[in-house]
């Protein structure tokens, strides 16, 4: 655990960083407020402080305020060392945002228990952080293939259709689904079909950049919303993307399966400010005329009900999805 310790006294803060180090600490001294603050406001900072009350620049409860008013810093637990006694001391140290307060001359087992105590609250700060941000996970993200989940790749693509209207740039919603996934199922088996639908996922992930979104729409289909896409280019993405999920075999618990995805694109700009479900309809449709054209392909929505064609099927034609 790292500690930081604060005190002008050259020979008091010598002895305490002996003291601390053979306790098992790794130590940072410095020996004015101002820079105690400043080696406590990063994220990577120590997380427990022993703070001198008297010190230049900075005294000790001015360092506690400082560090409080940061919100979005890990916890710091802070000690405040002085030989004032009062009551209205004690109330004034701990008011300024300290946890502990220790008189001097204090015992150094006794500052050795209080600061044991001090770990055991920042073991119990970040048990709850990685809590906290586990259950935002699981409400942000679907539970098995941990892409986003369907209300949430929906909200962040009306979003950038609003972002991308201001800026006049154009963004590409592709609905992407697996050919043949019931078969998938009934031929390798449900759980061989998660890994294929998890596989799918990190190929999708890897597919994009870090900045497009990539989301769980439903069962076997997927939503990818390309940010800021040259409609130039939009098309030969897309081919890219369905390139990823049928040249290998997805690994399974049941052994390699094959698998293909097909594909609806659509562009925001060639469709002017229509609402997101319509423009997710249309994507749908262009999803079902790749289905049509034998699978394996992509198809582009065009307002004028037009169809632009990649590279085609692999299956025989359908008019169903699946």
């Amino acid at each position: 655990m790292r500690i930081l310790i604060a005190d002008d006294e050259l020979l008091s803060r010598r002895l305490l960083q002996k003291t601390l180090e053979r306790a098992g600490y790794e130590v940072t001294a410095v020996e004015n407020g101002r820079e105690a603050a400043d080696q406590l406001f990063p994220a990577n900072g120590p997380r427990l402080a022993l703070l001198d009350w008297m010190m230049p620049g900075l005294d000790g409860p001015s360092v506690c305020r400082e560090v409080r008013n940061r919100k979005q810093q890990s916890y710091v637990y802070m000690v405040l060392l002085t030989s004032k006694e009062s009551k209205e001391d004690v109330v004034a140290g701990l008011e300024s945002g300290a946890d502990d307060y220790l008189t001097k001359p204090f015992d150094p087992e006794e500052l050795k228990a209080r600061l044991r105590t001090g770990q055991r609250i920042l073991d119990l700060e970040d048990r709850l952080v990685e809590a906290r941000e586990e259950m935002r996970f699981q409400a942000t993200h679907d539970g098995l293939t941990a892409l986003l989940n369907r209300g949430v790749i929906m909200d962040l693509l009306g979003r950038e259709l609003a972002r991308s209207r201001r800026e006049r740039v154009s963004t590409a919603i592709l609905m992407c689904d697996l050919d043949h996934f019931k078969s998938v199922n009934d031929t390798y088996g449900h759980l061989a079909g998660d890994d294929v639908l998890k596989e799918t996922a990190k190929r999708l992930l890897g597919s994009v950049r870090s900045y497009d979104f990539v989301g769980r729409y439903g069962g076997e289909e997927f939503l990818i919303v390309l940010n800021n896409c040259n409609p130039d280019f939009a098309l030969a993405r897309a081919e890219e993307i369905r390139k990823s999920i049928s040249q290998k075999p997805m690994p399974s618990s049941s052994g390699p399966v094959p698998v293909t995805m097909s594909l609806g694109l659509l562009l925001s700009q060639d469709w002017g400010y229509r609402p997101v479900e319509e423009l997710l309809q249309e994507a749908d449709a262009a999803l079902y005329a790749a289905k049509a054209a034998g699978r394996n392909c992509v198809r582009v929505a065009s307002p004028d009900n037009s169809v632009a064609d990649s590279q085609t099927k692999l299956d025989e034609p359908v008019r169903s999805r699946g």
